[in-house]
């Protein structure tokens, strides 16, 4: 029987085992599965990613000015979008992964497709590097333009690598973290010990190739600077794979979908918003957003005898939900700012005198190396402790949507600005040429939103109260 049907009634599990199942669906004990053995590859798994990943978002806005001869502002506002649907994505792939497929399938389709879009982005660039030589033969700027084709096909493979990073991302943590027994204290310790290894791990595959491949890329070719980062999703797949047989698998109950029951909760409390509810069912219930207390009723289609009443742990979960819009809100501001350092920072970068010896030149890209990451942090562990235990993957996804939605109102903000101060002939303050741009005037904007943000943010936090 498939993992993903498991459930706790048809799965009788002996005494010496801990509520785990292995990839073929049999009981297991702890000291045969799970634990570092098996965190240890999904770590292997996530530098690996990260690598590939990095290897193509830190320097693709090079790319789409050098090779595909696209503006500066144009190509920021095509990172912004990219970057934000790749960081929407997690969203989806954490439903898949929580409802139906689970995580380990999720992981394994995922990787596929992002694998299938380094390939078609390295064949691409490997064609491109073959013709190159007709475009040296020839002085026309026409035939050193990149045909409408390779743009397309481009733009397709790269929401391909979107795709397979949005169902990726969100489960290979939360998979991790599987492996370790909450309930055992000593593994309890150990996942403690996961999470820290774990952004170790992200930023060792991050920083290696923002140092290795943005220099093949800027200093050797573009089809060897893709093909890197390919072979590493290739490697991290068959990392993956090998570790099958060490991995704990949670059984699946047969308690509904938990989107269904959250989503139920407000259907509910909308349906019965004009009936009044008993007093001691309003003293049970915490009394911020009151009027999902009216869930709690039954209604003349809805009672208790067809399992489908909202409980009083339904409800208190919806609630959970609400309190975390204000804090998602008031840090959109925040991604906004992260969103430039893959664009105008990188941009800038360009134009520095980045020489160590006569040989040694720093690509621009690797500047990156020194951004703004105590926020990232926070923003995981928030959203991962404050999301109901069932929807862990879909908590690892809200604090990505953060940077995606703040990606998206990058991309609105410059081209707004774009086009308004390029008006009557006039310089943009993203000109292609920064000298003659004014991204400092855009930096003092953002230091005035983000002043705003901040003192948003501290109003809700202060106000935060966790009653779950």
């Amino acid at each position: 029987m498939a993992i993903s049907e498991l459930s706790t009634t048809e799965t009788l599990l002996p005494e010496n085992t801990i509520g785990f199942v292995d990839h073929q669906g049999r009981p297991i004990d702890r000291l045969n599965s799970g634990g570092w053995r098996a965190a240890s590859f999904i770590i292997g798994v996530e530098v690996a990613e990260r690598f590939a990943y990095y290897g193509i978002s830190s320097n693709l806005i090079t790319y789409l000015t050098g090779q595909l001869g696209e503006s500066t502002a144009t190509a920021a506002a095509a990172v912004n979008v990219w970057s934000g649907t790749a960081s929407l994505l997690p969203l989806l792939g954490a439903f898949l992964a929580d409802s139906f497929l689970g995580r380990f399938r999720t992981i394994v389709v995922a990787s596929l497709i992002y694998i299938l879009g380094l390939s078609m982005m390295t064949l691409l660039a490997l064609i491109t590097l073959l013709s190159s030589s007709d475009c040296q033969n020839n002085n026309t700027a026409k035939s050193c333009s990149p045909h409408h084709f390779q743009i397309i096909v481009f733009i397709f493979s790269l929401y391909l690598v979107a795709i397979g990073q949005g169902g990726h991302k969100p489960c290979t943590q939360a998979f991790g973290a599987d492996q370790f027994d909450a309930q055992n204290p000593q593994e309890r310790r150990a996942k403690s010990s996961f999470f820290n290894w774990w952004y170790f791990g992200i930023s060792f595959g991050a920083n290696s190739t923002i140092l290795v491949v943005i220099y093949i890329q800027d200093n050797l070719n573009w089809a060897l600077g893709f093909g890197i980062p390919c072979a590493f999703m290739v490697a991290a797949l068959v990392l993956f794979l090998l570790g099958t047989k060490t991995y704990r698998f949670s059984i699946k109950s047969k308690q509904r979908n938990p989107f269904a029951r959250i989503g139920r909760v407000f259907v509910v409390a909308i349906k019965t918003r004009k009936a009044t509810l008993a007093s001691e069912d309003e003293a049970q219930s915490s009394q911020q957003f009151k009027f999902l207390n009216k869930a709690l009723l039954a209604t003349p289609d809805v009672s208790l005898e067809d399992g489908k009443l909202c409980t009083l742990e339904d409800v208190e979960e919806a609630k959970a939900l609400l309190r975390l819009i204000p804090i998602w809100a008031t840090c959109l501001v925040y991604a906004i700012v992260f969103a430039q350092y893959t664009t105008f920072f990188t941009k800038q970068g360009a134009t520095m005198d980045r020489t160590i010896t006569r040989s040694i030149k720093i690509p621009a890209a690797s500047l990156q190396l020194f951004i703004d990451v105590f926020t990232i942090v926070g923003l995981q562990e928030f959203f991962y402790d404050q999301i109901p235990k069932e929807l862990k993957s879909f908590g690892l996804s809200i604090y990505m949507s953060v940077l995606g939605v703040g990606g998206f109102l990058s991309s609105i903000l410059v081209s707004i600005i774009n086009e308004a101060t390029s008006r009557d002939g006039g310089d943009s303050w993203f000109a292609d040429n920064l000298n003659r741009a004014h991204l400092d005037y855009f930096y003092w904007l953002l230091a005035a939103l983000s002043a705003g943000g901040l003192l948003a943010f501290l109003y809700f936090a202060k106000s935060y109260n966790r009653e779950n």
